[in-house]
C-alpha cells in the first residue's frame, strides 16, 4: 500500500469512528464523587483551578463550578440521564485509629486509568499545627487522588483527599515522613454544601452490620466516583496539594497604606458599612477616613465594612481583609474559618453570656479544648464546642471552626 493510500485510509477510519489524532488532551486530572442524585459532584478546588474546560470522564463537561479556595473544595454539576448514587456523609465523630479507604484516579496517565482503592488509618484528628478542618491519614495518595472520597468500613464519607506533607516542610524538619497525608473533614465539606444551598445525605453506621471488606466497599462506592479532567491548565500533571507548615500570617500584599489578606475577615470593630462598591473603592474610602484602621470587603455582596481597630483575622472565603501597616505587629492571624447562618449542634461545654463576637473568638482560641464556637448576636451569647457535630443551617448564628 502506498503512503498516499495509508493516509487516505487513516482519514476514512478517523471520520467513520469519530477519532481525531489532534484531539485536545487534558492537562491534569483529579477525582470527584457524587453528593446528590441530580448531578452535583464534589472535588478539590486545586483540581479545577485555572481550567478552561472541565470534563467528568464518561459524563461529559461539567458546569456551574462553585469553589471554596479557603478549604480547598469545589462543586461541579453534570447532566446525567440517570440519577447518580451519592455517597452518604457520616454523622458519627471520627475516632483515632479507625480504618478507612481512599478511592480515586491516581497517576492515570502512568498506571491503569481505572479507579483505584487504597487502605489506611486515621493517624490524627487534626492536620498541621492542630488544624481541625483536616484528618491526618496513612492511606497512600498520589497525583490524581485529589478530590476523592475517604470512607469508613461501612462506606460513609469521612473526608476528602486533599494534601500530602510538602517536600519543603520535610526539608525544614530534616525528616522524610512516610504516609503523612491529609483529608478535609466531611463536616467541613457539608458546611460548604449548605452554604451553596445543596443538601447531602447523611447517616450512621448500623452497629449490627459487620464491617465491609475492601472488595465489597469498592463495589459499593466506585459507582459514585469519577475522574475529573482539566483542559487548558498550564500544569502538565495535577499533583496532590502539598501541605505546607502554616506560617504566622497569610501571604499579604501591600497596597498603599493598607495590607491586604485575601480569604480573611478582620473581625469586630465595625463602625460603618458601605454597600454596592468595588474592593478598590472600599480601599480608597478607608484610606480617606482617619478613623479607619481596617476593612473587610465581602466579595459576594459588594459590601465594605470600615473598622476603627483590628486585632484578629479569621478565614472567610467570601472576604478580603485589609489593615493599616501600623497594626501589623498586633494582628492575630487565626486558623479559624467563619460561616454565617450555620451551626454545629452538640459539643457545647461552655456558655458566655453578654459577650461579643471578638470575645467569643478569643475565648475559643485560648482554650485547647475548643474546636469551634457558635455566636448568637441577637442574644450576645457565645457557645464553645469541644466536638464537631453535623452542620445545619441556623439563621442568626455565626460559626467559627478551628
Amino acid at each position: 500500500m502506498s503512503a498516499a493510500s495509508r493516509v487516505l485510509l487513516a482519514a476514512v477510519f478517523s471520520a467513520s469512528f469519530g477519532f481525531n489524532c489532534l484531539a485536545e488532551s487534558p492537562t491534569s486530572s483529579g477525582t470527584g464523587f457524587a453528593v446528590t442524585p441530580d448531578g452535583w459532584l464534589m472535588t478539590n478546588a486545586h483540581v479545577v483551578e485555572g481550567c478552561q474546560r472541565i470534563e467528568v470522564k464518561g459524563k461529559g463537561d461539567a458546569s456551574d463550578p462553585r469553589v471554596d479556595e479557603t478549604n480547598d473544595l469545589a462543586l461541579l454539576k453534570i447532566a446525567s440521564p440517570e440519577p447518580l448514587k451519592p455517597i452518604v456523609f457520616r454523622r458519627a465523630p471520627t475516632r483515632l485509629g479507625e480504618d478507612l479507604v481512599a478511592i480515586g484516579y491516581p497517576l492515570a496517565t502512568l498506571l491503569a486509568d481505572s479507579v483505584k482503592v487504597t487502605t489506611g488509618n486515621v493517624n490524627a484528628l487534626a492536620g498541621l499545627r492542630n488544624d481541625t478542618r483536616y484528618l491526618q491519614i496513612s492511606t497512600p495518595i498520589q497525583p490524581g487522588n485529589s478530590g476523592g472520597p475517604v470512607v469508613d468500613r461501612a462506606g460513609f464519607l469521612m473526608g476528602i483527599t486533599s494534601a500530602t506533607l510538602s517536600k519543603q516542610t520535610a526539608d525544614a524538619i530534616g525528616i522524610t515522613a512516610q504516609n503523612v497525608n491529609f483529608a478535609i473533614r466531611a463536616s467541613v465539606a457539608d458546611l460548604f454544601l449548605q452554604s451553596q444551598g445543596i443538601s447531602a445525605q447523611s447517616g450512621d453506621v448500623d452497629k449490627e452490620q459487620p464491617a465491609l471488606t475492601t472488595a465489597d466497599l469498592a463495589d459499593k462506592i466506585t459507582p459514585s466516583v469519577f475522574q475529573v479532567l482539566c483542559y487548558g491548565k498550564p500544569d502538565a500533571e495535577a499533583s496532590v496539594k502539598p501541605a505546607e507548615m502554616p506560617t504566622s500570617s497569610p501571604q499579604p500584599s501591600i497596597t498603599a497604606s493598607l495590607i491586604d489578606a485575601r480569604g480573611y475577615d478582620a473581625i469586630g470593630f465595625d463602625y460603618r458599612a458601605v454597600k454596592d462598591v468595588s474592593f478598590s473603592e472600599c480601599h480608597v474610602t478607608c484610606e480617606g477616613d482617619g478613623q479607619c484602621k481596617a476593612i473587610t470587603y465581602n466579595t459576594k455582596y459588594g459590601v465594605c465594612f470600615l473598622k476603627n481597630n483590628v486585632v484578629a483575622l479569621i478565614r472567610n472565603g467570601d472576604a478580603v481583609a485589609s489593615y493599616a501597616s501600623s497594626k501589623a505587629a498586633d494582628v492575630i492571624v487565626s486558623d479559624f474559618t467563619s460561616y454565617s447562618g450555620m451551626d454545629l449542634p452538640g459539643g457545647d461545654y461552655k456558655r458566655l453570656r453578654g459577650s461579643n463576637y471578638l470575645q467569643c473568638f478569643t475565648a475559643c482560641i485560648g482554650d485547647n479544648s475548643c474546636k469551634a464556637f457558635s455566636y448568637v448576636p441577637k442574644k450576645s451569647e457565645c457557645w464553645l464546642k469541644d466536638a464537631l457535630g453535623k452542620p445545619r443551617a441556623a439563621k442568626g448564628v455565626e460559626l467559627g471552626v478551628k
